[in-house]
């Protein structure tokens, strides 16, 4: 080839490279234009399901396709979450996220599917929801300091359920026994919903679950608060002390819930992405639901800040885990 060809050639062969990647780049302009799956980790009933079904609704109304929802619960949500980070990177598949699975489960597991700080594109951080802990209507413990003088009374006799082993309402129990110097007998149920009835009918002394998801139960008088986890008083149980008023000031237990997609997704979709979620997030009607069903609004975090976010909170919470021993197979 003459040196005088040299120009035209790479520009060809540029041109060529770039039409190479036109499709694909088409496709993230045009998208989406099928339906988007969802995944979600936790059983159907837990609150990462019902906030699963009210972004997928959301979504699937500013982006008019369909946005089913795949529950997929086992394994303490390593299972879905190692499926959405095999996905195609091309925006089709989102997964639900939150501190059990990035922050809890690297710690919890020998092994895991995926790698929190690898495999996703963290959209953002949608809502949070503080836990309750709660006992059975007729029973005799009617404070925190009740539940405590039996359990120092009794080490080991006092069981509480959970939706798992390393869920936030195990780690919330485990918790309270490092801080209060006590010991519980732990009962993991196959999900929430499971748990929450155990409590409910006395299989176990008590739990602490989401509030979201107890509410119907302690409006109905089926369930007595005892306590909340946040750091202020719920909007939702305003009669019911923190833990912390309680005499636990380093206790805190508010959980976050995002969404995130599969990493190397196109820029332009990951931005259509965050857009649609924030307008979500801005909406009245929308925070009104939110407010509905137990949620609570959390400043939001850009999906540039994601990342900072989870580091801090694998962290923080890999402390508690290590000393409560907790582990999985």
């Amino acid at each position: 080839m003459d040196q005088s060809d040299l120009p035209a050639a790479l520009t060809r062969r540029g041109v060529l490279a770039a039409g190479g990647l036109l499709p694909f780049a088409a496709q993230a302009q045009a998208w989406p234009t099928r339906s988007i799956s969802l995944v979600a980790p936790l059983a159907a009933g837990s609150s990462v399901d019902i906030m699963a079904r009210l972004l997928a609704e959301q979504w699937s109304l500013r982006l008019g396709v369909p946005v089913p929802v795949e529950n997929r619960p086992a394994a303490n949500g390593t299972v879905a979450l190692g499926q959405a980070a095999r996905a195609a990177p091309d925006g089709y598949t989102a997964v639900i996220t939150g501190q059990t699975s990035v922050a809890f489960n690297p710690h919890l597991y020998a092994a895991l599917p995926y790698d929190p700080f690898r495999d996703f594109a963290y959209i953002g951080r949608i809502a949070g929801v503080s836990n309750a802990l709660v006992v059975r209507a007729g029973s005799p413990f009617r404070s925190l300091d009740d539940l405590l003088a039996a359990a120092r009374a009794q080490p080991g006799r006092l069981t509480y359920s959970s939706g798992g082993v390393g869920s936030t309402h195990h780690l919330s129990s485990a918790l309270l026994a490092q801080q209060a110097g006590v010991e519980f007998t732990h009962v993991p149920y196959r999900g929430a919903p499971q748990g929450i009835l155990a409590a409910q009918t006395g299989e176990v002394d008590f739990a602490y679950y989401n509030i979201s998801t107890l509410l119907t139960g302690i409006r109905s008088g089926a369930l007595r608060p005892l306590a909340v986890t946040s750091a202020r008083r719920s909007p939702f149980l305003a009669e019911v002390p923190t833990m912390r008023e309680l005499g636990f000031p380093n206790y805190e237990m508010t959980t976050w819930i995002g969404v995130a997609t599969v990493a190397a997704t196109p820029a332009p979709i990951l931005a259509r992405m965050e857009e649609v979620t924030r307008a979500m997030l801005e909406d009245a009607s929308v925070q009104r639901r939110l407010g509905e069903l137990g949620f609570e609004l959390l400043p939001p975090v850009a999906s540039a800040d994601m990342l900072a976010l989870i580091r801090a909170e694998h962290e923080r919470w890999g402390v508690v885990i290590r000393a409560s021993g907790a582990r999985l197979e």
